[in-house]
């Protein structure tokens, strides 16, 4: 009889009502996170609707699921505290949330040299997870904002960027062969004649199987002042002694 009593004490009026809040939280979540992650699918990014969906959700569940102590464990903890709740603190809560997001946020940044891809999708996980805190704590209108603005940036800020004065970089990966003699004030006059400058502190020089091979960064004098990635590969074994080489957008 005893567990009969404790069990429907999880089915009470009180204890259903706030699983029906805790669950139109969470569907409200789940809308907005999928709407974020919709932008990263599209673009073909590992982390798509499922992952932001998911992390949403999880932040919704953990800082909602605080702001109802007296109905954890089906109110059986507020009863043994003589009908006073265990008080939950939600920043511990949003804190963990945080710092257990970090974990992920580090899986999906990648480097290959000088390039850096993953920055965009690590940062937007990261404002999935706090749409989800803002959707918990009950903010549903800057929750919505927030999402309305991060999809709105991760959809026209590549514009906004392509539209603005910038200065395009490429990275650069040069081996010569043994006997080869190049210096670096070459290699900056023949960057210079194709509109690019070498990017200062960004040289390494390494030997690689008895071959010197060289790593730079070259930065466009203007937007439109840069020679083309296939230009470039035209003219670049024009260097004596030059046998192999690699170009690509230094992206981050």
């Amino acid at each position: 009889m005893l567990h009969a009593e404790l069990f429907a004490q999880y089915w009470s009026l009180p204890e259903v009502t706030a699983n029906l809040v805790m669950g139109l939280h969470l569907l409200g979540s789940m809308l907005l996170g999928l709407l974020l992650g919709y932008e990263r699918s599209y673009r073909g990014r590992a982390a798509g609707m499922r992952t932001y969906g998911l992390v949403c959700m999880a932040s919704t569940a953990l800082v909602v699921a605080v702001g109802y102590p007296q109905y954890w464990f089906g109110g059986q903890l507020a009863q043994h505290l003589g009908g006073a709740a265990a008080a939950g603190d939600p920043t511990r809560v949003i804190q963990g949330i945080v710092s257990g997001l970090g974990f992920l946020c580090a899986g999906v940044i990648m480097r290959e040299g000088f390039n850096i891809s993953g920055l965009t999708t690590a940062a937007s996980l990261w404002a999935a997870a706090t749409i989800g805190i803002l959707i918990g704590l009950g903010f549903y209108m800057a929750a919505m904002l927030l999402t309305l603005l991060c999809v709105s940036s991760m959809m026209w800020g590549g514009r906004l960027e392509s539209w603005l004065p910038s200065r395009p970089a490429i990275a650069v990966t040069l081996r010569f062969a043994e006997d080869a003699r190049i210096s670096e004030d070459e290699l900056r006059q023949f960057a210079h004649a194709h509109g690019y400058v070498v990017a200062g502190g960004s040289i390494s020089i390494e030997m690689k199987q008895g071959l010197q091979e060289w790593h730079f960064v070259c930065v466009a004098l203007n937007k439109r002042a840069g020679s083309p990635l296939s230009h470039l590969a035209l003219v670049l074994p024009q260097f004596e002694g030059l046998r192999e080489y690699r170009l690509g957008h230094a992206r981050n």
